[in-house]
């Protein structure tokens, strides 16, 4: 059941994100790919830490957790700080909704990613690795074009023009699991 008011489920944090934003997000994703396209021996190493790194909605999740439980405590002290909460978990129902909600365009600007997002890296590396048919390190193909391709495929719109400088590809910066 589908109603107007409710944004598409996969789409509706980019679709609430700044395009510059998003677009900085998939130059990072597809550099990414590019240099470890270049570094096979380096890519189930990637791949682990694409496992552990936290996607927009866990992030989201935990903010919200810790400012209702800490604005709860503070109601013990002052009625006022209850306030918090109810704000807060209102905008959590919010970005359930539309996708939206104030601490979004921080994270999103500190390159935290959906589970999409992340996903598309995890297939295109796995894609050059040579888990699927028809790609991998025994396709005929230099690495670099090999990594284009994979990058391309996993992308709504391959828009790294230039190969980017992958010797200077920095992680992004985001919230990490144990």
């Amino acid at each position: 059941m589908t109603t107007a008011f409710v944004a598409e489920t996969t789409n509706r944090v980019a679709q609430a994100t700044a395009d510059h934003v998003n677009q900085r997000i998939q130059w990072t994703t597809e550099a990414a790919v590019l240099h470890f396209g270049r570094r096979l021996d380096e890519i189930e190493s990637r791949l682990h830490q694409l496992n552990q790194e936290w996607d927009i909605e866990r992030a989201l999740e935990a903010t919200a957790g810790v400012v209702i439980s800490t604005t709860l405590l503070l109601g013990l002290l002052r009625k006022r700080w209850r306030l918090l909460s109810m704000v807060s978990s209102g905008f959590l129902v919010y970005h359930a909704i539309e996708g939206w909600c104030p601490p979004l365009p921080i994270l999103r600007r500190l390159g935290v990613r959906t589970g999409r997002e992340i996903n598309r890296e995890k297939y295109a590396l796995k894609a050059i690795r040579g888990d699927f048919t028809g790609a991998g390190p025994d396709t005929p193909g230099e690495p670099a074009e090999k990594a284009r391709a994979a990058a391309a495929a996993v992308s709504d719109k391959f828009s790294l023009t230039q190969p980017p400088n992958v010797y200077a590809y920095e992680e992004p910066l985001n919230v990490q699991g144990d």
